[in-house]
C-alpha cells in the first residue's frame, strides 16, 4: 500500500536546511526510474530538494531531448519557479505541512493539452504562427487538477498534428523516435509522452486517445498507459481531434504511478458534460487500493476474434448515411491483420496472465467480426467541428474563439481533419477512397445523433456486456497493436511509415476502461504492449489486474539511450 503523502512531514519540526544541500554524487542512482513513492521516501529523508529533482530531469531533457526530440516545449523557467515555491511551502509549514499526492512530482502534458501562459500547439504549424499563437489563457481541467496535487510541469511533449495519425511526426516540431531505439516510430500520438517518460525526462503525463493514441504508443515503449471510462476524466481544455471519441489518462513508467495520477484527474467537470454524474458510477479511490499482487487469481479474460482476424474498423466509424457500398469499401480499406511476430509476443505475454493466476480464453464467439460490424456503425464525423469549436470558445486566446474567427485573424481556415469539409479522409485511411463531404451538425441537436452514434453504440456495449456474462469473462486481452514499431529510416510497404496501427479504436466508441502494461520485447530488443479491458466503470479492477501482471512479470526494462542522433533530419 502506497504511503500517504499527507504523512510525509507530519513528524517533522522543520523542513530547513537539510533539504538544501548540493545534490549527492549518488543522485543518479537514485532518481533513474524512481516512482512517486520512491521519491516521496527521499524527500521525507530530506536526501533532496525539489529544485534539486526537477534540475536533473531537466538535465537530462538538455542531454537527449535532441536527439529524441520527444518535448516541444521545456518550461524551465516555470519548473523551477513551481520547485522553488514548494521547497519554500514545506519549509514554512514545517511540521505542519500536508502536501499533495504528486507533491514534488515532475510531469509532462501532451502539446494538446492547455498550460496557462504557454503555445497549445496541437502538434500543428499553424497554431504557432508569429503575433497569432494559440496560447491558453488557462489551465485544462486536468493541468488545475495535476497543479493542485503538487505536480510540477517541466514541459509539453511532441504530437503529430491534431494527434491524427499513428506516428509522431509534427509540422509543429519534427518527428519523435522510439527510446528503445530512435530509427523507430514510437507510435502516436502521444508518442512525445511515452519517449519522454520511458525515458526519465519526467516521472509520469498525459496522454490523449481518439483510437488507441495512449495506448499503442505505450506498447511501443515499456510504459504504462490508462485509457478511463469515459467521463471518469475530463476532456476540458484538450483540443480535440473528435471529441466524441477523445480521452485522457496516464502514462507512467508503473501501475502504482498510474494509478495515483489516476486519482488526482478523475472528477466531475461541468465544462465535460460526460463526466457529470461519473462519482457515482465509478469505483471510489484511491485506486491503489486495488492494486494487489493476487488481483488476477480465478480472474477469466477473452480474447477478441475479430482483433485475431484483424477486421477493418474504420476510424470514427460510418455514419447511418453511409451506403452499403461505402460501408464495404471503408471496412476492407481498414483490414488489420496481425502480424505474425506481433502473435507470437501475445501468446507469450498470456503466459504471465495464466502464471499469475487467470483463465485465458479463446473462442471464435467472443467478440466475432460481427462485432466489429456494430461497433463500426458508431459514426462520429458529422459532429467534429462542434468538439472545435467548444475548445475554441473556451480555451482559445484573444484573437480568436472559433473557426471563423481563426480564418479572419490568421488568413487560412483550419484544417477539416478538425471542422470536417470536402473530400474528407480519416486517420489510416489515407490509402482509401477520398470520402464524400460529411455535412457538420451540432450534436445535441441533430435528428440522426441517434442513428448515427446512439443507437449502434448501445448495440455495441449490450454485445461486449453479453459476451462476458455468457461466457463468464471479468474483461479482455489482446494486443495493443496489430504489429511491431517500424523502422522510420526505410519505406514501409513502399511508402513513408505511418507507425504500427492498432485493432483497438473501438474501446474508444463505447468508452469501456481498457490499460496497457509491458508485456515483453520483441527479438529486435522493441517493447510489446498487452492490453486489458474491462467493464464500464471497472477502473479500479482493470488497474489491480494490471498491477498483478506487472509484479508477476517484470517486464519493464529501461531504454539505454544514444548520446549521438542516428537520423541527419529529425523531422
Amino acid at each position: 500500500m502506497r504511503i500517504g503523502i499527507c504523512a510525509l512531514f507530519g513528524a517533522l519540526a522543520v523542513f530547513d536546511a537539510a533539504c538544501s544541500h548540493p545534490a549527492a554524487p549518488s543522485i543518479d542512482r537514485d532518481l533513474f526510474e524512481a516512482a512517486i513513492p520512491q521519491l516521496e521516501a527521499l524527500y521525507r529523508s530530506h536526501k533532496y530538494t525539489v529544485t534539486e529533482v526537477v534540475r536533473w530531469h531537466l538535465g537530462r531533457i538538455q542531454h537527449y531531448n535532441g536527439i529524441y526530440r520527444a518535448l516541444q516545449t521545456v518550461d524551465e523557467r516555470g519548473a523551477l519557479a513551481a520547485a522553488a515555491r514548494e521547497d519554500e511551502d514545506a519549509k514554512a509549514a514545517g511540521g505542519n505541512f500536508a502536501p499533495g499526492p504528486l507533491w514534488g512530482i515532475p510531469i509532462v502534458t501532451k502539446a494538446n493539452t492547455s498550460v496557462k501562459g504557454l503555445v497549445t500547439t496541437d502538434g500543428w504549424s499553424g497554431y504557432k504562427i508569429p503575433g497569432h499563437e494559440l496560447i491558453a489563457p488557462r489551465d485544462a481541467t486536468i493541468v488545475a487538477r495535476l497543479r493542485a496535487a503538487g505536480a510540477v510541469i517541466i514541459g509539453q511533449t511532441n504530437m503529430p498534428d491534431f494527434a491524427a495519425s499513428d506516428t509522431n511526426r509534427s509540422s509543429a516540431y519534427g518527428r519523435t523516435g522510439n527510446a528503445y531505439d530512435v530509427r523507430f516510430s514510437p507510435g502516436g500520438s502521444s508518442g512525445g509522452t511515452v519517449t519522454a517518460v520511458t525515458s526519465n525526462y519526467a516521472v509520469l503525463g498525459n496522454g490523449t486517445d481518439t483510437g488507441n493514441s495512449i495506448r499503442m504508443p505505450a506498447s511501443t515503449s515499456s510504459v504504462v498507459g490508462v485509457f478511463p471510462t469515459r467521463g471518469l476524466v475530463s476532456i476540458a481544455g484538450i483540443a480535440p481531434l473528435d471529441w466524441l471519441l477523445d480521452n485522457t489518462g496516464p502514462i507512467a513508467r508503473d501501475v502504482t504511478d498510474a494509478a495515483i495520477a489516476l486519482g488526482v484527474m478523475a472528477g466531475e467537470d461541468p465544462l465535460d458534460s460526460a463526466t457529470i454524474g461519473s462519482a457515482a458510477k465509478a469505483q471510489p479511490g484511491p485506486y491503489t487500493q486495488y492494486l494487489k499482487a493476487d488481483a488476477l487469481k480465478g480472474r477469466r479474460f477473452g480474447v477478441p476474434a475479430f482483433i485475431l482476424e484483424g477486421a477493418g474498423i474504420p476510424f470514427q466509424g460510418m455514419p447511418a448515411s453511409e451506403s452499403a457500398a461505402e460501408v464495404k469499401r471503408d471496412t476492407d480499406a481498414n483490414r488489420l491483420p496481425l502480424q505474425p511476430e506481433t502473435r507470437q509476443a501475445f501468446l507469450r505475454a498470456l503466459e504471465g496472465l495464466r502464471a499469475a493466476g487467470a483463465t485465458v480464453v479463446f473462442d471464435d464467439s467472443i467478440l466475432p467480426d460481427s462485432f466489429a460490424v456494430t461497433v463500426a456503425r458508431v459514426g462520429t464525423l458529422p459532429y467534429i467541428r462542434e468538439g472545435t469549436e467548444r475548445f475554441l470558445a473556451e480555451f482559445g486566446p484573444a484573437q480568436y474563439h472559433s473557426a471563423d474567427e481563426y480564418r479572419k485573424a490568421v488568413g487560412s481556415p483550419l484544417p477539416a481533419t478538425i471542422i470536417g469539409g470536402e473530400h474528407f479522409r480519416a486517420v489510416g485511411q489515407e490509402d482509401a477512397p477520398k470520402r464524400r463531404s460529411i455535412t457538420q451538425a451540432v450534436f445535441e441537436k441533430d435528428p440522426q445523433a441517434a442513428a448515427n452514434v446512439l443507437v449502434p453504440r448501445q448495440k455495441a456495449l449490450a454485445i461486449y456486456g453479453e459476451t462476458l456474462d455468457r461466457m463468464h469473462l471479468d474483461g479482455y486481452v489482446y494486443p495493443a497493436a496489430q504489429m511491431p514499431p517500424p523502422d522510420e529510416t526505410m519505406p514501409q510497404d513502399g511508402k513513408l511509415s505511418e507507425g504500427p496501427h492498432s485493432d483497438t479504436g473501438w474501446v474508444n466508441m463505447i468508452g469501456v476502461p481498457a490499460v496497457v502494461v509491458p508485456g515483453g520485447f520483441y527479438p529486435s530488443g522493441l517493447p510489446f504492449g498487452l492490453e486489458l479491458s474491462a467493464r464500464l466503470w471497472k477502473d479500479g479492477d482493470l488497474l489491480g489486474w494490471a498491477y498483478a501482471y506487472e509484479q508477476a512479470t517484470h517486464h519493464r526494462r529501461p531504454p539505454v539511450l544514444v548520446e549521438r542522433g542516428l537520423l541527419s533530419d529529425p523531422r
